[in-house]
Parts: C-alpha cells; sequence; structure tokens
C-alpha cells in the first residue's frame, strides 16, 4: 500500500480504510494499492494547504524559484526509476514516458525563471500626486485533479505555475495512475514545507468532487472530459470558484492537396496514436483531398501495419494498451457504429493475437467515413484513424470546424496561402503545421468552444494561477475639489 501525503506526512489508510489497487494495463495484474480518499481527506489535505499558504505566499519568488529549479534536478537523478514506474501504471511506451519525465523537468525550470520577472505594473497616474499600479497575488488553495493520460505531465502543467506563483496546492491523480505523483512527493518534492505541496488520492466522485466543493479551494484546475468537466462547473459555480478546464478534444488533421502522401501517412499516424490514442490533442478526424485518398490510405495502412504493439518497457514497442478495460470498450463501440453505418475497415478495429492478456487494441483505419457517426462526432481516445475525403480547401476547413470542440488542428502542407487560412479560419487553441501535436513551454496550450477555457504553459499559463489587484496611491491627503458638498 502506498499512503497518500498531507502536510509533509505520509496517511496509510484513508478515513474509512477504503482500498484502490492500481493495475498495470500491460498484464493485468495489480502493482499496489493506495487509499480512496474521502471527504474527511479531502478536508485534512486542504487545511493542510491553508495552513501553509499564510507562509508560502510570502515566501520570495527567488525562494520559491530556487526549490522548483531543486526539484527539476533531483527528478533528473531518479528519472530511470519514474519513467519506469510511469510506464506500468500508465501503460504507453517507454520511449514517450521518457519524453513526459523531461517536460517535467523544463516546466519546473520554465517557471522557476518566469516567476523571476516581475509583480505587476506601474499605470499612467490621472494627476501628479497619485501613484498607480496592480500587483499579482495567489489566490491560495489550488486543487490540482489531473487525468491518467499524462499523469506527471498534465500535473505539473498546473502544479508548477500554481507553486511560483505562490499558491499551494493539493493534487489528485487519476486513480489508474497515482503512484509516479506520490513517488515524487517522496523524492523530489521533499524539499518543500509541509502542506505547501499534498497528494489526495481516490476516485474522482469521493476525493475529487469533496475537493471542487471545498469552500476553502478557490482555484480548481482540471484536465479530463468534457461531462466531468461539466460536473465540475455546475460545483463550482455554487461558489464562483475559478475554474481551469483543459476538456476533451476531437482534433481534426487536414492533407492539403500538395503534401506528399508517405511523410503525410507517418504525421498522421503518429498524431492519432501515439499513446495508443490516449491523448486530447489526439488526430481523430483526417480529411484529405478526393484525387490523394487511394494513395494516402494504402500508405497509412502500410505504415500503420509495421507498428509493434506491446508493453511499454520493450524498447521496441511502438504502442502499449489502453489504460483500462472500459476505455477499450469505448473505442470498440465507436468501430461498431461506424461499420453499421457504412464504414470500412482497412486494418485492425479488434485486439491483437499474441497479446492475450493486457488492453490491447489494433490502431484502426476507418474509410467511408462522415460526420453522422459517433467516431467523428465525440471523442473516442483510442487508436483509430477515420479518413474522410473533401472536394475543396472551402470545404476542408469547413468540416474541420463542424465539432463542438476545438482543441486543435494539424495541416500537412507547404503553400503559404493555404497555411494562413488555415490558421486565420480553423476553430482551435493550437494549430499545428507539418509537426503535430508539439508543445512549446513558453506557448500558452488549451481550447476553443467546448475544449474548456484554461490555458496551460507560457506566461498564460502564471497568470492562470494569480489575481489581480489595483493600488491607487494618492500621496496628497488634502481634500479633493469632486468630494462633497457639490454646492
Amino acid at each position: 500500500m502506498q499512503p497518500m501525503f498531507i502536510n509533509g506526512q505520509w496517511v496509510s489508510r484513508s478515513s474509512d480504510g477504503e482500498v484502490i489497487d492500481v493495475v498495470n494495463p500491460a498484464t493485468e495484474e495489480i502493482i499496489d494499492s493506495v487509499p480512496n480518499g474521502s471527504a474527511a481527506d479531502a478536508d485534512k489535505a486542504v487545511q493542510a494547504a491553508k495552513s501553509a499558504f499564510k507562509e508560502w505566499r510570502w515566501t520570495s519568488a527567488y525562494e520559491r524559484a530556487e526549490l522548483m529549479q531543486t526539484a527539476a534536478n533531483k527528478l533528473r537523478h531518479h528519472f530511470d526509476a519514474i519513467a519506469e514506474l510511469l510506464t506500468l501504471e500508465e501503460g504507453k511506451a517507454i520511449s514517450e514516458n521518457e519524453e513526459e519525465v523531461e517536460w517535467v523537468i523544463g516546466s519546473l525550470e520554465y517557471y522557476a525563471g518566469l516567476i523571476r520577472n516581475s509583480r505587476g505594473r506601474v499605470l499612467q497616474p490621472a494627476v501628479r500626486s497619485q501613484f498607480n499600479f496592480t500587483l499579482k497575488e495567489p489566490y491560495g488553495v489550488v486543487a490540482a485533479i489531473v487525468p491518467f493520460n499524462f499523469p506527471l505531465l498534465l500535473m505539473i502543467w498546473k502544479v508548477a505555475p500554481a507553486l511560483a506563483a505562490g499558491n499551494t496546492v493539493v493534487i489528485k491523480p487519476s486513480d489508474h495512475t497515482p503512484l509516479s505523483t506520490l513517488k515524487l512527493m517522496d523524492c523530489v518534492f521533499d524539499d518543500f514545507p509541509p502542506g505547501v505541496i499534498n497528494v489526495l488520492t481516490g476516485r474522482g466522485e469521493r476525493a475529487g468532487e469533496a475537493l471542487v466543493a471545498h469552500p476553502d479551494v478557490p482555484v480548481v484546475a482540471f484536465t479530463g472530459s468534457t461531462a466531468i468537466g461539466r460536473r465540475i462547473s455546475e460545483i463550482g459555480s455554487r461558489r464562483i470558484k475559478r475554474l481551469h478546464l483543459e476538456l476533451g478534444g476531437k482534433d481534426p488533421f487536414v492533407i492539403a492537396p500538395d503534401a506528399d502522401v508517405e511523410t503525410a501517412a507517418e504525421a498522421v499516424a503518429y498524431a492519432a496514436l501515439i499513446n495508443a490514442g490516449q491523448v486530447c490533442t489526439s488526430t481523430e478526424r483526417v480529411y484529405v483531398p478526393e484525387q490523394l485518398a487511394g494513395a494516402f490510405t494504402g500508405a497509412l495502412v502500410d505504415f500503420v501495419q509495421s507498428l509493434k504493439l506491446g508493453p511499454g518497457l520493450e524498447r521496441t514497442t511502438d504502442m502499449g494498451p489502453l489504460a483500462a478495460p472500459h476505455y477499450r470498450q469505448k473505442v470498440l463501440s465507436h468501430i461498431e457504429d461506424a461499420k453499421a453505418r457504412g464504414a470500412k475497415i482497412l486494418t485492425g478495429g479488434k485486439a491483437p493475437a499474441g497479446l492475450e492478456r493486457g488492453w490491447y487494441l489494433e490502431p484502426t483505419v476507418l474509410t467511408n467515413v462522415n460526420h453522422s457517426m459517433v467516431c467523428m462526432r465525440e471523442e473516442t481516445f483510442g487508436p483509430t484513424i477515420p479518413v474522410m475525403t473533401y472536394r475543396t480547401f472551402d470545404e476542408a476547413i469547413e468540416l474541420c470546424n463542424d465539432s463542438d470542440y476545438g482543441l486543435g488542428a494539424c495541416l500537412r502542407s507547404n503553400d503559404p496561402r493555404l497555411i494562413k487560412r488555415f490558421f486565420d479560419e480553423v476553430q482551435g487553441g493550437t494549430i499545428w503545421i507539418n509537426d503535430p501535436l508539439t508543445d512549446n513551454y513558453g506557448g500558452p496550450f488549451g481550447g476553443f468552444k467546448m475544449s474548456g477555457n484554461a490555458r496551460e504553459l507560457g506566461e498564460e499559463g502564471l497568470e492562470s494561477f494569480l489575481e489581480t489587484k489595483h493600488v491607487h496611491w494618492d500621496f496628497s491627503d488634502e481634500v479633493k475639489d469632486y468630494w462633497y458638498p457639490y454646492s
């Protein structure tokens, strides 16, 4: 049993003793277990964070930055162990998890540097005797509710700027993947004062909802499905909380008429299948010109069939399993709906032979799809590549925007006129041209429409955890001519 971490102490059981088993998705074996935190446990974590905030908020930016840099340095020393544990509990290929750990290090260092820059700005005063300026201040306790697909990356995108801004945090990791976060508390974040960082394990309907509803949590930062984001909005709105929601996606990928089909096929496969398609920005809709459809789908099928499925710890593995059986079943239901409506499966669509244990699913290429199908409307979150044809680039842009979501979009082209039209007209928080799903520490990440209201990374990511105070200071204490009496 791995304990929770509250107020600098390891807590080995929940208030009522409930336990969650953590299962390796590649083998279906239990790796370890954690407490299923209750509302009482959530309250203890929040009270610890609230108490720590009284001192942490006044810790200088330079001290906070030093602690964050120290944490980054420690993570380098534990790099291999963290990447391996992440692979065991989450399932994706070890190379992808090594990249995730690199991102945790880089994010800590980025915000450690950024927080040193400024605390506000000086404004032009209305009259000579006045001094006007703004201050950026932390909110207090931030609840960071994190999904299973990138347990450390999506945690640090919230926690690093929150800490840098002077907030304290309670992390609620996914009940599928809590172990790597707890490991960080043991060997990476151990220099932080007690209560500044807390980890509350548990299921969303217990621990998560208790955090969202808690009166002493002014900010909730969440990454996950739109349905759960809607639930968090309903609860949080009762206290007008600051909700930082990064939600679902249904990202399109357009192959322009000038694109090379071979390289386009490789780009699409990467964008759709990384982490077995369990990425909020995964390509889930592909649009290809009618005249390139045959060549493109042929190249795509050949490339997809060359990929190796297997346990993430094997260095030859390209794609690991899905995180849990119900996630695989959801993907299969999307495939079955598409088949029933006339789609054709060119490859995949079933569990692979030779991998009897683990929640694997062959990468699946679908054609003859349209927007009436679930696989083109709802987030699939699995290794499917539905390919639809278009006649004109105008039609391709319309198809991209015909969605409730607007997280990101990809284009493969070298035509500057098409590229400008694409990033001007497509509704998405990130537009990738020729290099899909690449992030930048300084570039804000987030979506339009039902993909949420958050921006993570960049200066915008820091601003999300700061509120603005305007100070109006008049050096003169004389009576003003605009005071009473008006006569």
